[in-house]
């Protein structure tokens, strides 16, 4: 609706004439036809293995590979006739190699010096290589982006950038990203990365052994490049590591596409429909924002009001604190159509105080005798340096005796929850626990994390069976996604700079006053400040301003945005922004925010509170944007996104294509009309329907 006159601002244009894009992807037609991004390129190269001169030729899906033992250095030659570089030599020299063999598909080898075996082979039109350590150390490779063709990095922050490769700011200090390093596992949603080497050509990194694996950024010559870095750890269970090379197509999606077939390939994708039809509650996920309540909009009274005002589905969250939603309340919510769970953490362990949160209390002598122990005995500390991580090999040790972490659901759902969000388990920080009473590799603590959240979701978490739960977790990982119906915190490519923001401790530590409350506080309690203060850049001390807007534009600047983990999941499960960046927190970004919704079939999070005074305005805008989303995630929540498209040079308007044309979504992230389409609105069309427009400017303030 548009608030200043009462009337929708869903309006219906006329249809416009298809015309050539600026960049055409071959995304849908790879999906549709089984391909890997590879395949797009042209037919695999029918030769064999070939070792000639220490060097290893292999045949891969557009060309050939080669391989040289002695650097680790990989070019591709392919078959159009081109040469790309796919990795410069080793950043740490692996040694002097042994005698190179044929080995099946592929080739043998071993760095005598070093203690590492290599092999390198053909799988699926995929050049994978790994190498195998006897001993502890690390290996920087492989070097990518030093191809003079190089002309941009895709990286899966959160829901995914695509940064060209020479940009001013990416290359300067402002972007926070030259001289940083990225843990694979915990700090990449997908791992994998890619590059773009010129006219319809690029190259996709995969690494399935994730833990363990880094990723270091540099500029050299003003050009981002990106190595990879593996530590080989014995007690980490990490000794082995691989990395699978495929050529693309060159698009900005190309590597999650690689990557959503190597996760059907393995059997490791998953998929809404399947889930859907397991558990039917999951469906009502489809076309509903979702949003966490305080006091009153969390009751009967307001969640009747929520959907007088027209909000046909809603996951509605809340705290599992002293005044959790009762039975009357999580009632009314299934009346009107909605999803209710409380929010629970398994992962903190605190002794009980005044400000203890109820979810990091546990019973018995959990903690401290939980807690993750770190090599030098001393606990991990937990949430903000309180109490303890507490170690997910303990809890399943003790679970099938003590129950605990049944005892806890069952507590928390017994008002008629049918949803569950679970903070934190498929985030990906992992630990190694060094406790004898329960040790445990990071790769086990991943397990223990997709068994228990497998158990929410089937409901065998009780020995009782109880229905299956519509499962959540923060910023989910893409090893999770057949766990998980929801996340909240994957489409965010989260800032380091958003930490000082939320803290306000951007030249103080957290045991000092903060030297910046701009954010706000855990108060007032019925709508803290920290959720509901809207904040912009000048809110924000002069001193601090430019490193806020600087982290805005890393997050939120549509010209670096791109769909990869939408690419490489949509229709495994729905991904949302992070809880605490509700839609009303930042409001300088809504109108694009509220694009790149639409635009990726992504909802929206918001918090509701009667208690706030922006509570009237954030609803109504709840409203609108529900009702514009509804059909559409309805139609196409479920189904591949298999097209993404810039459709002008500056990047600024962008196309996405669900299923076989199911959805077709146009957005002008920019101010001038793109054939027909004002800047800052956006045209979806369903198959055989007209254009639905949606300028959120209209809607928002």
């Amino acid at each position: 609706m548009d608030i200043s006159t009462g009337k929708s601002s869903i309006t219906r244009p006329a249809r416009r004439s298809g015309r050539r894009t600026l960049l055409g992807l071959a995304v849908a037609t790879a999906l549709a036809a089984g391909l890997t991004p590879a395949a797009t390129a042209g037919p695999a190269h029918s030769a064999g293995v070939r070792i000639h001169g220490g060097q290893v030729d292999l045949p891969v899906a557009g060309g050939t590979a080669t391989i040289d033992p002695a650097t680790l250095a990989i070019d591709a030659r392919t078959d159009d006739g081109r040469t790309l570089r796919v990795s410069d030599p080793a950043a740490d020299a692996p040694g002097k190699p042994s005698h190179v063999t044929k080995s099946g598909q592929g080739a043998r080898w071993s760095y005598p010096g070093r203690g590492l075996s290599a092999e390198a082979r053909i799988e699926r039109g995929r050049l994978l290589v790994t190498l195998t350590s006897d001993r502890d150390g690390t290996l920087a490779w492989p070097v990518t982006g030093t191809d003079k063709a190089a002309s941009a990095l895709q990286l899966p922050r959160g829901e995914g950038l695509s940064l060209p490769v020479a940009d001013p700011f990416w290359n300067s200090s402002r972007a926070q990203l030259v001289g940083s390093e990225e843990d694979v596992a915990s700090q990449l949603t997908l791992p994998v990365w890619g590059y773009t080497l010129g006219s319809g050509r690029g190259v996709s990194y995969l690494t399935p052994t994730d833990i363990g694996t880094s990723l270091a950024y540099a500029s050299q010559g003003g050009r981002l490049r990106a190595t990879a870095k593996h530590a080989f750890s014995g007690g980490n269970a990490t000794r082995a590591y691989t990395v699978a090379f495929s050529l693309t197509d060159g698009s900005p999606v190309a590597p999650a596409v690689d990557y959503r077939h190597w996760l059907a390939e393995h059997g490791q994708l998953g998929s809404l429909s399947e889930k859907i039809r397991k558990n039917p509650e999951t469906g009502k996920l489809l076309g509903a924002f979702h949003a966490y309540a305080w006091a009153g909009d969390r009751k009967a009274a307001g969640i009747e009001k929520l959907n007088s005002l027209g909000i046909s589905r809603l996951w509605l969250g809340y705290d599992a604190d002293d005044s959790p939603m009762t039975t009357a309340d999580i009632t009314a919510a299934q009346r009107a159509g909605y999803l209710v769970g409380p929010y629970d953490s398994f992962a903190n362990g605190r002794t009980k105080g005044p400000d203890t949160p109820p979810n990091s209390v546990w019973p018995d002598n959990v903690y401290p005798s939980f807690c993750v122990r770190r090599a030098d005995g001393t606990p991990q500390p937990g949430f903000h340096k309180q109490g303890c991580y507490l170690s997910s090999q303990a809890f399943e040790q003790a679970e099938p005796q003590r129950h605990y972490l049944a005892n806890r659901t069952r507590s928390l759902v017994a008002g008629g929850a049918a949803s569950y969000f679970l903070d934190v388990d498929a985030a990906g920080e992992l630990f190694r626990d060094h406790d004898a009473a329960h040790p445990m590799t990071m790769a086990q603590d991943r397990a223990n994390r997709l068994a228990r959240m497998q158990r929410l979701t089937d409901g065998t978490y009780d020995t009782t069976r109880r229905p299956p739960l519509v499962l959540g977790s923060e910023a989910a990982g893409s090893w999770a996604n057949r766990a998980l119906a929801f996340d909240h915190g994957s489409g965010t490519p989260a800032d380091g700079r958003l930490w000082p923001m939320e803290t306000g401790h951007f030249d103080s530590t957290p045991d000092q006053p903060k030297d910046d409350p701009a954010w706000g506080g855990y108060t007032p309690a019925a709508a803290p400040d920290t959720f509901f203060k809207p904040v912009r850049v000048s809110d924000f001390k002069p001193e601090h301003r430019a490193a806020v807007a600087d982290a805005l534009k890393a997050m939120y600047d549509p010209a670096y945005r791109v769909p990869l983990y939408e690419t490489a999941l949509h229709g495994s499960l729905i991904n949302a922004e992070r809880w605490e960046l509700s839609f009303s927190k930042l409001p300088e970004q809504k109108t694009t925010r509220a694009l790149l919704a639409m635009l990726y079939n992504t909802p929206l999070n918001f918090v509701l509170s009667d208690k706030d005074k922006h509570n009237d305005q954030n609803v109504r805008e709840l409203a609108a944007l529900q009702k514009y989303f509804a059909p559409l995630h309805q139609a196409a929540g479920a189904q591949e996104l298999t097209s993404f498209d810039w459709l002008t040079a500056d990047r600024t308007v962008q196309r996405t294509v669900f299923g076989d044309g199911t959805l077709t979504v146009t957005a002008n992230f920019g101010t001038a009309v793109h054939d027909e389409l004002p800047g800052g609105c956006v045209d979806a069309t369903l198959k055989g329907g007209e254009p639905q427009r949606l300028c959120p400017a209209k809607v928002v303030s």
